[in-house]
């Protein structure tokens, strides 16, 4: 096996465990929910293929809503955020010899990181949340949890890239 596969079978796990054993516990009045898993989305290679990309949100998703006990709800809201990464891959100039990396800060640069994966996060985390409340009664109150617990994901994920790719 590609030592490639083998680090992203790594990552899918490590993802999957700090999510169920140390995100999925932190909770700050109802507001902030830490959903760290998406970082395997975010770090898949370019190149991957549409299809793929949407299988692997499924898998991973669906892998959450087995530990969270929800009904499909973070497997749609993965999915979603999957269907999304190739047109905010298309925003940044890749040559053809940089396809075949992963979206990393080391690998794209601090900027384009930030945008790339702050996007894809609220679209994930709003996404996620309306199909929670699977309503607009308090609209508000989810846009607001939405991007806290966006905004607060982005910064966990943030770090683990200093940390695991630190100079």
């Amino acid at each position: 096996m590609s030592k490639n596969i083998i680090w992203h079978i790594g990552l899918f796990v490590f993802s999957v465990l700090i999510q169920v054993l140390f995100m999925d516990n932190i909770q700050f009045y109802s507001l902030v929910n830490p959903y760290f898993y998406v970082l395997f989305i975010l770090l898949l290679p370019i190149n991957t293929p549409r299809y793929l990309l949407l299988i692997l949100g499924f898998a991973l998703g669906l892998t959450i809503d087995v530990f969270a006990n929800t009904p499909g709800i973070h497997a749609s809201a993965t999915v979603f955020m999957a269907f999304l990464r190739p047109f905010m891959i298309n925003t940044a100039n890749i040559d053809e010899q940089e396809k075949t990396i992963s979206p990393t800060i080391m690998n794209m640069g601090v900027g384009w990181f930030i945008k790339y994966s702050l996007v894809l996060i609220l679209f994930h985390h709003t996404f996620l949340f309306f199909v929670e409340i699977f309503s607009f009664h308090s609209f508000l109150n989810t846009i607001l949890r939405s991007v806290l617990s966006g905004l607060f994901t982005f910064v966990l994920i943030l770090l683990s890239q200093f940390i695991i790719y630190r100079k």
